[in-house]
């Protein structure tokens, strides 16, 4: 298994970036991946998932982030696509504290799952994050009706939220942080 990789970025796509590891060019899917710049070093934490069609490196800036990604993968249901899409619709803390209080609605609204899918991550992992999962950030329910009010789409909204300073609190400093965002 590949735990971690070190290496020159080569270029950064999409939905992740390409790795110079020892003269190989190694592509690794991410959640977040603004903060990687071509040319630059970089280690990340990496979760390798084998598929029919071949096999899919997952990586992460953050221990804790890959420790979630690996718990939701527990999830019956849960592939390492929606793993990886979970955390790219809010950040990790904010799902471990919906999971955490059983806050079915956040999920469903503000991360963008349906309702079943929700109850099914709540159900299986509510125990496992516990006490370890912190609040979703107050008023980001609120923050989130008040963009879609301003005729954003509802994939608008949530990727103004992830894009929100985690040490924004309140919800007018908030609302400002995603407008400024988008």
């Amino acid at each position: 298994m590949i735990r971690e990789i070190r290496g020159k970025v080569l270029n950064v796509e999409a939905d992740g970036a390409v790795i110079d590891v020892n003269g190989w060019g190694v592509k690794v899917c991410m959640a977040t991946h603004e903060a990687l710049v071509p040319s630059s070093e970089v280690r990340l934490l990496t979760y390798l998932a084998f598929k029919q069609d071949g096999a899919e490196l997952y990586g992460f800036s953050e221990e804790a982030d890959r420790r979630f990604f690996e718990l939701a993968l527990l999830v019956p249901g849960v592939g390492p696509k929606t793993a990886i899409s979970l955390l790219r619709r809010a950040p990790r803390e904010s799902l471990e504290g919906a999971i955490g209080r059983r806050d079915v609605n956040y999920l469903t609204r503000v991360v963008g799952l349906g309702k079943k899918a929700a109850e099914k991550l709540v159900v299986e992992l509510a125990e496992k994050i516990g006490s370890e999962g912190r609040a979703p950030v107050s008023g980001d329910d609120e923050v989130f009706d008040m963009l879609v009010a301003l005729g954003y789409t509802e994939r608008e909204a949530r990727t103004a939220l992830t894009k929100i300073p985690m040490e924004t609190t309140g919800t007018d400093a908030r609302f400002k942080a995603a407008l400024a965002a988008h």
